[in-house]
C-alpha cells in the first residue's frame, strides 16, 4: 500500500521523534522511498539532518563528567549523561567493528559499548564491573547505529550498583546486559 505525502511526512515526523537517531537510509528502507525523498521530506518538516539531532540531544542540560574513566576510553559518543541515574551512547559500526567475510559487527564492540556505559554513569573516581550477565538478541552489520541506553537500577545486597545496559538499532533491540558494578568506597572496604 501506497503512502500519500501527507500520510508518510506524518508518519516519519512520528518516527523520528520516537527513535531521533534514526538514519536517513533506514527511514528510506522502512518508507520504501528513496533517501533523497526523505531528506526533502525532512526539509518540508524542518527537522534537522541527523548529525544536528545528535548535536541537539548532547546539548540538552547534561552538564555532568563522566568520573570513572576519561571520556575518550567510553566506546561510542556519549550524548546523554545523568549520574548515578542513565546514560546514552551511540556506535556506529564500521569496518573496523565487523569480521571482512560477513560485514557482521564483532560482539565484543557491543560488549564494551555497554560496560564502558555501565562504568561511565558511576558518580565515583573509580568503577569495576564485579560480574554480568549478557545477551545478543540479532546480529548487527555495519553501517548500522548501536544506541546503547544504560539505567542505574540501584544497589544489590553485596553493596553492588547494578546497572542494566539495553543497545537498539533503530527501535530493535540488539543486545541486554545487566552489569555489578564495585564502586570506589567498594574497593577501600575490601582493602
Amino acid at each position: 500500500m501506497k503512502r500519500t505525502k501527507q500520510v508518510r511526512q506524518s508518519e516519519l515526523k512520528e518516527t523520528i521523534e520516537a527513535t531521533p537517531f534514526v538514519t536517513d537510509e533506514a527511514l528510506a528502507n522502512r518508507f520504501s522511498v528513496s533517501i533523497q525523498t526523505i531528506r526533502l521530506d525532512r526539509m518540508e518538516l524542518a527537522i534537522p539532518e541527523l548529525r544536528e539531532r545528535i548535536r541537539s540531544v548532547a546539548t540538552q542540560e547534561w552538564n555532568e563528567t563522566v568520573k570513572a574513566l576519561p571520556i575518550e576510553e567510553v566506546i561510542g559518543e556519549v550524548i546523554d549523561l545523568e549520574l548515578d541515574q542513565r546514560a546514552i551512547s551511540i556506535l556506529d559500526i564500521k569496518s573496523e567493528h565487523v569480521f571482512s567475510r560477513n560485514d557482521i559487527a564483532r560482539g565484543h564492540h557491543l560488549f564494551a559499548q555497554a560496560n564502558s556505559l555501565a562504568v561511565a554513569v558511576i558518580d565515583e573516581e573509580l568503577a569495576l564491573t564485579a560480574e554480568s550477565s549478557i545477551r545478543f538478541m540479532r546480529q548487527v552489520k555495519r553501517g548500522e547505529r548501536v544506541v546503547a541506553k544504560a539505567f542505574v537500577r540501584g544497589d544489590d545486597n553485596k553493596g553492588r550498583t547494578i546497572v542494566d545496559v539495553h543497545s537498539f538499532v533503530d527501535s530493535e533491540e540488539v543486545f541486554a546486559g545487566t552489569f555489578e558494578m564495585f564502586r570506589q568506597q567498594d574497593v577501600k572496604r575490601s582493602e
